[in-house]
């Protein structure tokens, strides 16, 4: 048997047994054969994937049944292996693996464990089944699996309304991004008459400057494809304009947000267009979408980034930054830079989703960081933690030295797309400058506020259900409990403890891919065409021309970082006075950026109200008012006149019925006559 049958249907059998079994096999055998099925995939992965980075592996294609054939229209269920594959096994097995052993921790006190241990594994299997796809009908299959599997694992806490709301928001706004990708494969298919990958991408080349006429345009068949198919990538990975489910998301467990918004759903886009990238090189106009929507929202949810208080819509905040490099580093065609990142930030940001876990299991599930303070004496392996993902995302290092993941991968994209030389990507280029700036203010906020400092969380007063910010609007950054009241006086008497040994592995194992990846891993991501196999379109010029640039240009990531921390420094531990000052000169300005630029308002106003106020009005006066009124309503009104009206025709009496028919045989006579 092929290693990666059993690398993706080992997570389904799993999710199976425990979602059917439930509670009839109890919590510790669900959430053992969840487990040791995620490990076992895991270490498969690893194996299938070390040959590719060794040269020794090729690519192949699967089969596992026969699927549709009707007409032209021909497709199999076929797992297809080659080095994007395998790089995206190794990540989605490894923070699967490692998100189920740390909700043994987390999840501890939770009733629906088994239900929650199933809908991981369904997920994963969602995921993989998504990347090992030989088809668009296949990848589709996959891409849909995942948006289940995500609204099951958002709303998991069904009787919490906010995570009702979150999981339905995020269900909405995928499929508004899920109708173009739907387009874009009936397209393609229509282009291609083939949804075979493979055939898709060598055919692509030849089709690079042809048109077609649409609603009298015309238009670059290419660009249209692309668009179409870039625009569900926009949906699944949280790009700007189809974002606004992300941060929401958050109202889901923490090791939900480690899996599906740190490492695996929200990458799902980036792997899509790398793997379609043949198709995108043909597609110019396309490209540039690709790569100002990406710098964009590179900038944009940096900024919202530093004004949250909520410990985990920070992180959240951050993987939608982080996606846009991974976005403009493939529109400017260094696909193998977009993965690099996508791989290396797939560690550090899960790291720091688990390690935010752990501070909110320490603090007794209060997520609001203006409540914590001092902590790393209190919980020091996971201050540790959460400081060797800071260092990564944040991008520290010496060149030619060391340096951790975020160094490497994150400066090869700005590096990349200077080198690029067109004006967007230098635009893109400023906007991941400016982006790093911000994050690495808003990382070390974090940990400022989180482990450094005076306790605040001992001060009684503060502890409510809700507390307020100083607009007055209720920041609820609560998680998934109600906070412990140990006093019964609406107090909550706060200890602050380190996680159980099943959350704390994770987070060391993490920590290592943090420190290390970046390093052991850029040469073949960036410099090897040999490694890539042709899974991917190859810019061998562009990536030599990275190691050309300025050295300005080198520096630039280097520069804000360091600029990041210190400001930060100067304003959360030197003189905590100067946030308070900000907001009260540019009050205008924070309130912009803490409303996330209003983009939730604005299509509340532009598409939610508008949708009631027509379902209200479609209800009442077309469904009550004319549907009911005339057909259910009105034929029962009907039938009970007429019911009247027979009652007294059927009196009983003789001479009544005599009456009667005198009057219709004489109507009868007259009507002959006449």
């Amino acid at each position: 048997m092929h290693p990666i049958l059993l690398i993706v249907f080992l997570p389904l059998l799993a999710a199976i047994i425990g979602g059917l079994g439930n509670r009839g096999l109890g919590n510790t055998v669900v959430k053992s054969l969840t487990t040791g099925a995620l490990f076992a995939s895991c270490g498969l992965s690893w194996m299938t994937f070390i040959p590719f980075l060794a040269g020794t592996a090729e690519a192949s294609v699967v089969p596992v049944l026969t699927w549709v054939h009707s007409g032209t229209l021909t497709f199999d269920w076929a797992l297809r292996v080659d080095a994007l594959t395998a790089i995206m096994l190794v990540v989605i097995t490894t923070v699967s693996a490692l998100v189920h052993l740390y909700s043994w921790g987390y999840m501890a006190e939770d009733p629906d464990q088994p239900r929650f241990f199933a809908y991981l594994s369904l997920f994963t299997f969602a995921m993989l089944m998504l990347v090992t796809a030989n088809n668009l009908v296949q990848m589709f299959f996959g891409w849909e699996g995942v948006g289940l599997a995500s609204y099951l694992l958002i709303g998991f806490w069904f009787k919490k309304p906010s995570a009702n709301a979150a999981a339905i928001k995020a269900f909405v706004v995928n499929r508004v991004g899920d109708l173009g990708f739907m387009l874009g494969i009936f397209g393609t298919y229509l282009v291609f008459q083939t949804t075979s990958i493979p055939e898709i991408l060598a055919a692509a080349p030849g089709m690079s400057g042809a048109s077609m006429t649409f609603l009298g345009m015309h238009l670059q068949t290419m660009d249209v494809l692309c668009i179409l198919l870039f625009i569900g990538a926009m949906g699944k990975s949280a790009q700007l304009g189809l974002h606004t489910w992300l941060p929401d998301a958050m109202e889901g467990p923490t090791p939900v947000s480690a899996l599906i918004h740190a490492a695996t759903m929200v990458t799902a886009g980036v792997f899509m267009v790398c793997r379609l990238s043949p198709m995108f090189e043909a597609a110019p106009v396309a490209l540039a979408m690709v790569t100002f929507v990406g710098a964009a929202t590179c900038f944009f949810a940096a900024t919202i980034g530093t004004t949250q208080w909520d410990i985990k819509r920070v992180i959240a905040y951050s993987t939608c930054s982080q996606l846009g490099y991974m976005f403009f580093a493939a529109g400017v065609g260094a696909y193998g830079a977009a993965m690099f990142h996508l791989f290396t930030h797939a560690f550090f940001k899960a790291l720091l989703f688990l390690g935010a876990g752990s501070v909110i299991h320490a603090m007794h599930h209060e997520q609001d960081m203006r409540y914590y303070g001092g902590l790393r004496k209190h919980i020091p392996l996971t201050f540790w933690a959460m400081m060797a993902g800071t260092l990564a995302i944040t991008g520290v290092g010496i060149a030619d030295v060391f340096g951790f993941a975020g160094f490497y991968s994150k400066d090869a994209i700005l590096e990349v797309a200077w080198a690029r030389g067109t004006e967007l990507s230098h635009f893109a280029f400023w906007m991941g400058t400016i982006a790093a700036l911000l994050t690495s203010f808003y990382s070390w906020r974090l940990v400022f506020l989180t482990f450094f400092g005076k306790p605040r969380w001992d001060q009684s007063e503060h502890i409510q259900h809700a507390v307020h910010d100083d607009h007055g609007h209720a920041a609820h950054g609560h998680d998934d409990h109600a906070h412990h009241d140990a006093h019964g006086d609406g107090t909550a008497g706060y200890h602050p403890h380190e996680s159980p040994v099943s959350m704390l592995i994770p987070l060391g194992v993490l920590s290592i891919g943090a420190i290390f990846a970046g390093l052991v891993f850029a040469p073949p991501f960036l410099q090897s065409e040999e490694f890539w196999g042709g899974a991917i379109y190859y810019n061998e010029a562009l990536l030599h021309a990275m190691h050309g640039v300025p050295v300005w240009v080198k520096l630039a990531a280097t520069v804000v970082m360091l600029i990041g921390v210190t400001t930060a420094w100067f304003a959360y531990i030197k003189d905590t006075s100067i946030p308070g000052k900000f907001v009260a000169q540019f009050r205008m300005l924070h309130a912009f950026l803490y409303n996330k630029w209003y983009f939730d308002e604005l299509y509340n106003f532009l598409f939610v109200k508008p949708a009631f106020w027509l379902g209200r009005q479609l209800w009442m006066r077309g469904d009550v008012g004319l549907i009911d009124r005339f057909g259910p309503n009105g034929a029962a009104w009907v039938v009970a006149r007429g019911t009247l009206a027979a009652k007294r025709v059927q009196s009983g009496y003789l001479y009544s019925y005599a009456l009667v028919m005198l009057v219709g045989l004489v109507a009868a006579i007259t009507w002959v006559m006449l």
